[in-house]
C-alpha cells in the first residue's frame, strides 16, 4: 500500500457559498447573484490545499451515509485525495457549512455540524497505519480530544511531525497536546485558550510563543489580530505582515496558511520561506468567496510578501 506524505484529521462538509448584492441576512427576498456548492470543512480545505501544491494526502473524517457525503467523496478523489480512512457514519447527516457575502465583504456564517460527524478514538485508531507512516500529520482540535490526542500520540510515536491546527475545547487536554506537537497554529482567542494571555501587539504573540515552545513544540505560529502572523521557531523568529490585497471573504485563510506551511516544511523548505509562502496562501483564498482555496506556484509567487520583519525573542 502507498501512503501519502500528509493526513489531514479533521472537517469534511458541504460547503454552500452564497454570494448576495447586500448584507447578508439584511433582507431575506435580496437577488443571489452566485451560488456554489462545495467540498468543505477544515480537513477537506487543507486538503485540498495540499493536494493543489503537490503534496500527496489523505484525510481522515466523517460523512454520513447520504448523497451529499456521496458527492463530498467524489469531489475529495477528483481533487486527487485519498479517502480510504474517511469514515461513512449511519445515520449521520453529513455536516453543512453555509457562507452568505456581499459585495462588500460582509458575511454571515452558519453551521450545522452533528455529532456524528466527529472522530472518535476508533475512526482515528483505524487510520494507524497512514498516520504512522506519513511526514506530516495535522490534527484540528475542533474535533473531540480524545481523538485528537490519539491521533497526536500515534503520529509523534512514529516519529511523524505532529501539527496542531487550534486549539481543544477541553483545556484539559491541551497539555498532553503540546507535549506531543511539533507545530501548533492558534488565532489570538485560541492562543488565549493555551496559554491565558491575550495576544494584541507582536510583544505579546512573542510571549505567548515562547511559552507555547516552552510546553513543547519547536514552532510556535500565532495570529496578531489585524496585522498579521508571528513565526517563531528554532531557526529564528519572523513576524509577517498580512498581504495587501482585495478581502472579499476571510473564510479558509487560516486552513490555507497552515496546508502551505505543512507543504514547506514537509519538504523541507526553511522556516523563513514557509512563513513567506504560508501568508501567500492565506492571503489567496481570501481573494474569493468560500474557503476552498485556489493555489498554485505563480498564485503563491504573486502575493508572497518580499520583507520579512526579523524580531528578537
Amino acid at each position: 500500500m502507498v501512503f501519502s506524505e500528509v493526513v489531514v484529521a479533521g472537517q469534511i462538509a458541504r460547503d454552500l457559498v452564497i454570494e448576495v448584492p447586500d448584507a447578508p441576512g439584511a433582507d431575506s427576498s435580496a437577488p443571489v447573484r452566485h451560488r456554489q456548492e462545495l467540498l468543505g470543512g477544515k480537513g477537506a480545505n487543507q486538503a485540498v490545499a495540499l493536494s493543489q501544491l503537490g503534496v500527496s494526502v489523505s484525510l481522515v473524517g466523517v460523512v454520513g451515509r447520504d448523497h451529499t457525503g456521496d458527492a463530498m467523496l467524489a469531489q475529495a478523489r477528483a481533487d486527487r485525495i485519498s479517502t480510504s480512512h474517511v469514515v461513512r457514519r449511519a445515520g449521520a447527516e453529513t455536516a453543512l457549512l453555509v457562507d452568505i457575502v456581499d459585495a462588500q465583504g460582509r458575511r454571515r456564517y452558519l453551521e450545522h455540524v452533528p455529532d456524528g460527524t466527529l472522530l472518535t478514538e476508533t475512526d482515528v485508531f483505524a487510520a494507524s497505519a497512514p498516520i504512522s507512516a506519513a511526514a506530516s500529520v495535522i490534527v484540528q482540535l475542533q474535533q473531540p480530544a480524545p481523538a485528537a490526542l490519539l491521533a497526536a500520540r500515534l503520529a509523534h510515536t512514529a516519529g511523524t511531525r505532529v501539527v496542531l491546527d487550534g486549539a481543544p475545547q477541553d483545556d484539559t487536554f491541551a497539555a498532553d497536546l503540546l507535549a506531543l506537537a511539533d507545530v501548533v497554529r492558534a488565532d489570538g482567542h485560541e492562543t488565549e485558550l493555551l496559554t491565558g494571555q491575550a495576544v494584541d501587539d507582536v510583544a505579546s504573540a512573542v510571549r505567548a510563543a515562547a511559552e507555547l515552545r516552552r510546553r513543547g513544540p519547536s514552532l510556535a505560529v500565532l495570529e496578531v489580530s489585524g496585522q498579521g502572523n508571528l513565526f517563531a521557531g528554532p531557526e529564528g523568529t519572523w513576524f509577517v505582515p498580512h498581504v495587501e490585497t482585495q478581502v472579499v471573504d476571510p473564510t479558509g485563510a487560516g486552513d490555507a496558511l497552515v496546508a502551505t506551511l505543512t507543504a514547506a516544511l514537509t519538504r523541507r523548505r526553511p522556516l523563513e520561506t514557509a512563513a513567506s509562502l504560508a501568508v501567500a496562501a492565506a492571503a489567496s483564498t481570501t481573494e474569493h468567496a468560500g474557503g476552498r482555496p485556489r493555489l498554485s506556484r505563480a498564485e503563491l509567487d504573486r502575493l508572497q510578501p518580499r520583507r520579512l520583519e526579523t524580531v528578537d525573542a
